[in-house]
């Protein structure tokens, strides 16, 4: 084990991420079904509940501007605006740089929602022990960051493709 501080070596690091994956797997899955469970409360589904707190961050975007920094099928995001349009969470207007991609913007019903959600999961997230610290959660997410880095080059779309 390095606890010298220094980068680990390539073999070392790959074995010591694989621990992380298999972390992050059981996490995400769980955390997936604790939203979930506040669909009955709050009525957005967890695909919703992306979209929308991806608009409240990043402004109006297009469908494929949500599906590739969500690295989910544009097919998949376009249902999950339908949904939240059906719902007047978000408004389809058109897009002045493209004609055929008009943009997804969220309404003031959508920022109250996906505001009640957040302040749900806030509330959660809350209850994480551990006595963690602002340097070890940094750490954790440049972690992540670079292990979702190595994956830049997947295509979401083709994998869609040959899953049918």
């Amino acid at each position: 084990m390095n606890d010298t501080g220094s980068p680990l070596p390539p073999d070392e690091l790959g074995h010591r991420l694989v621990e992380v994956f298999d972390l992050v797997g059981p996490l995400y899955r769980r955390a997936l079904r604790k939203v979930e469970q506040g669909e009955a409360i709050e009525g957005a589904s967890v695909g919703v509940r992306s979209v929308l707190d991806l608009l409240r961050r990043q402004g109006d975007m297009t469908v494929p501007q949500l599906s590739r920094i969500q690295a989910l099928s544009r097919q998949f995001v376009q249902r999950m605006v339908n949904d939240a349009a059906a719902r007047g969470w978000v408004q389809i207007v058109p897009n002045p740089a493209h004609q055929r991609s008009s943009l997804i913007r969220l309404t003031e019903e959508g920022r109250a929602l996906i505001t009640a959600v957040l302040d749900r999961e806030h509330t959660l997230n809350r209850q994480v022990g551990g006595d963690l610290t602002d340097a070890e959660v940094r750490a954790c997410v440049r972690v992540l960051r670079e292990m979702l880095r190595t994956f830049d080059h997947v295509d979401v779309e083709d994998q869609t493709r040959s899953a049918r």
